[in-house]
This record gives C-alpha cells, sequence and structure tokens, in this order.
C-alpha cells in the first residue's frame, strides 16, 4: 500500500487547534463524530446568512435553498455512486431514518415473515427491526465469534430461509471495527429472496462505498460521522424507493425522496454535507489521483471521492498499526476484534480493549484529563457487549483513528495508557 502524508490536511480543521491539558487535545472519538474542516462550517453559516428559507418559494432565498438542496443529494449520489441523486434520502439521522424505512418496509410484510439481524450491529440496527415483532414479523439473530469478532457467515446461511424478507446487516462494527463481507451478504441474502439493509455509518469515514459494486438494496450512513454536520441518509434502489408506502403528510410529494423527507429537513446541515463531500473530493484529487486505476468506469467528482477513501484507507493503516502494536505490548490490556495486521483489510481502525484493574470508565476519564478523547461503554452496539460478556462490567475503552489523527497523538495516547500500569 502507498505510503500517504495526509498531516497537511490538519489544518483545514479548526477544532485541532484546541488546547486541553496543557497540550493540543487529541481526538481519538471519532466513531462517535468526527471533527469538522472549515468549509463545512462556512457553508453552514453561508446557507443562514443568505439563503435561509422553506421549501417550494417563488422568491429568491427559497429558489437558493431548493438549489442547495438537490446539490446535496447529488453530492451523496456521487460519493455512494448511486445511479440517482433521487434515490437519496435525508432525515435527522439515520437511527430516526431506519425506524421510518423499517415501518414503510413493515407494510409488505406478513405474520411469519422474517428478518435477519446481527449482535455485532449498533441497536440503530437492530432495534427498528425486533419491532416488527409486534406485528407477527420473526426476528433472527446471526451471531459473531467472540474470538476475533467477526460475522459468522456459517450461521447467517443456517438462519436464511424460504421467509427471509431482509436481512439488516452492518457494514462495519462500531464497537470493534470488522468490516463485514457485504457484496457476499448481498449473494446469500438474493439468493433467499431477501433484501438486504446495510449500515454504513461507521465503515464510512474509512473506505469507499459502491452501492451498485456492492449490489445492496438499502444503505444508511451518517454525515456526521464522515466529516460534516449532525444528519443521516439513506440510499435505496430507485424501485424500491417506489414500490414503498411512506408514512406521510398528504401535501407531501409522492416520489422518493419527497415522501420520505417528512416535514421540513435542515437545510444547513445539507449544505453542510456538501461542503464535506466537496472536501473529500479535494483531498482525492490532491493526494489520491495515483489510485485513479483502482476505479474504472468512474470520472469527476465520483472517482475523486473514492480515492480520497482509498487515500485515507492508506494513511490510517500504518497509522493503525503502530497503535495496536502499542496496545497490544501494554501488561494487562485485552484487545478484542481482529488483531492480525495481515488482515487489516478486514477492520476499521477503531481499537476495542480493557485494561486489568481499571474500568473503561476509569481509563477514558485518565486519558481525558492528559487530554486525550476516548469512548468508554458499549456506544450502542449493547448486543455485542452482552455477546463478550462485558456489559455488566463496562464495555470496552473505544479509541478510533481519522485522517486528522497522526503517529505523535498515538505515542502519546500509548504513554497515558502505560502511565496505568
Amino acid at each position: 500500500m502507498s505510503v500517504i502524508d495526509l498531516s497537511p490536511l490538519r489544518s483545514q480543521f479548526p477544532a485541532l487547534a484546541l488546547h486541553d491539558a496543557g497540550r493540543p487535545a487529541v481526538y481519538f472519538d471519532g466513531p462517535g463524530g468526527t471533527q469538522v474542516p472549515q468549509r463545512v462550517i462556512d457553508a453552514m453559516s453561508h446557507y443562514l446568512i443568505h439563503c435561509n428559507a422553506n421549501h417550494g418559494g417563488p422568491f429568491r432565498t427559497s429558489r437558493e435553498s431548493d438549489a442547495g438542496l438537490v446539490a446535496a443529494h447529488e453530492a451523496m449520489a456521487d460519493l455512494l455512486n448511486a445511479p440517482s441523486a433521487r434515490e437519496i434520502v435525508f432525515g435527522a439521522n439515520t437511527t430516526t431514518l431506519t425506524f421510518a424505512f423499517s415501518r414503510a418496509i413493515g407494510r409488505e410484510l406478513a405474520p411469519g415473515d422474517e428478518i435477519l439481524i446481527t449482535r455485532l450491529d449498533h441497536d440503530a440496527n437492530r432495534a427498528p427491526w425486533l419491532a416488527l415483532a409486534e406485528q407477527g414479523i420473526v426476528v433472527r439473530e446471526v451471531d459473531f465469534r467472540p474470538e476475533d469478532c467477526t460475522l459468522d457467515l456459517d450461521d447467517l446461511a443456517a438462519n436464511l430461509s424460504p421467509r427471509t424478507r431482509v436481512v439488516a446487516v452492518g457494514y462495519a462494527s462500531n464497537l470493534v471495527g470488522t468490516i463485514n463481507p457485504i457484496a457476499r451478504i448481498a449473494e446469500m441474502a438474493h439468493a433467499a429472496g431477501a433484501w438486504l439493509w446495510v449500515d454504513a455509518v461507521h465503515y464510512a469515514p474509512h473506505g469507499p462505498i459502491d452501492v451498485q459494486a456492492l449490489d445492496c438494496d438499502f444503505l444508511v450512513c451518517s454525515p456526521y460521522k464522515f466529516f460534516g454536520p449532525h444528519s443521516g441518509t439513506v440510499w435505496g434502489r430507485h424501485e424500491l424507493l417506489e414500490r414503498l408506502r411512506a408514512y406521510k403528510v398528504r401535501p407531501a410529494g409522492d416520489q422518493s425522496p419527497d415522501k420520505f423527507e417528512t416535514g421540513t429537513q435542515s437545510h444547513e446541515a445539507q449544505a453542510g454535507v456538501l461542503a464535506a463531500v466537496e472536501y473529500l473530493a479535494e483531498l482525492g484529487e490532491e493526494f489520491g489521483a495515483h489510485l485513479a486505476d483502482r476505479f474504472p468506469g468512474l470520472s469527476g467528482r465520483r472517482r475523486a471521492v473514492k480515492q480520497a477513501m482509498a487515500a485515507i484507507q492508506a494513511y490510517e493503516r500504518p497509522l493503525f498499526e503502530r497503535f495496536v502494536a502499542g496496545l497490544l505490548a501494554i501488561p494487562g490490556l485485552t484487545f478484542y476484534g481482529i488483531r492480525d495486521f495481515t488482515q487489516f483489510d478486514q477492520r476499521t481502525p477503531t481499537a476495542a480493549f480493557r485494561l486489568a484493574g481499571h474500568t473503561p470508565a476509569a481509563v477514558a476519564e485518565h486519558l481525558a484529563r492528559r487530554g486525550v478523547y476516548v469512548w468508554a461503554g458499549n456506544f450502542y452496539a449493547i448486543a455485542g457487549t452482552e455477546r463478550l460478556g462485558l456489559e455488566a462490567s463496562g464495555g470496552v475503552v473505544r479509541a478510533g483513528l481519522a485522517h486528522y489523527n497522526t503517529a505523535e497523538e498515538v505515542d502519546y495516547c500509548l504513554a497515558c495508557l502505560r502511565e496505568l500500569v
């Protein structure tokens, strides 16, 4: 993998100037939400100052606002390589969107139909489907292997049946970083006649997404996890979006995305999403041009954002290997998930661990006092911490790297952890 230095991009992130505990703050909290480049802040501010208006008016600010919303949908279509911008639906967040879509999909199901979910997923990709049990839908759970936290595909195959209608799975685990083989799972789901719903929230900041190559049916992600504002998006196949009966108010349009985008959207957030995608496209053009041959058939912004995510992968992997090697050398530290460096293409740069003699919360508080920001707990992936036997004792410490992190920050975090042993 090519050696790429993305550290010059740090200057575009104003939050990285924050000092805490007498030194620059270390943001290893990215799995809960990344920092944003200045252009995202500027785009949202510009919207609120110059074109803050509701949808569908004949006057200038409303027309400019509507044009910006169209551009945001087009940007997300480029990021995901969706065939059409009309297949992109915005909402408050992916949890809310998944509940809305699960209810719409539930209208297509009959008692006795089955849905598969996994124990590796965030509860946002579990609870909306479990709620359909109220109408007689059977929800089955697919297990994962505790030894390396990889999804048990044999268990997935065993749970598929002619009654399976939906398979809901994460692209990557927000708990332990495991990347699931989505294209293969799509083949398995479609062979059973089921739709595949993919939660790509945790994967999106770390790798390219191509919904056409994955052959999934729906995919959700959160812009605030890939350097944008708080928002959520759904991509769905056009024919399925047209087929589903949305829960909506009568004046709303009957076509996608209008029928799914309930109420007034956060227009300023969509302006920020557009800016975030443009940031990634510029990153790809500057740092990933030599990776263009990996994405044949794509051009313009669609190719540029794929180059960006490939460049991010190339930067993050050696940084994460450095971090994991340091973690594994700390006495009393237990690491969860894939630890074989030769398999790091099957995981994101998110580390889950515990330190003997200290609760995860105590470790996170210790690091916070030294200006290192990490999370402790279950991060709404409660089925995962329960399966690992860790929920009752506080879950895990989670530290996630992003492309704005550095080797110096990794070494400092490791030194702070070593203080505890």
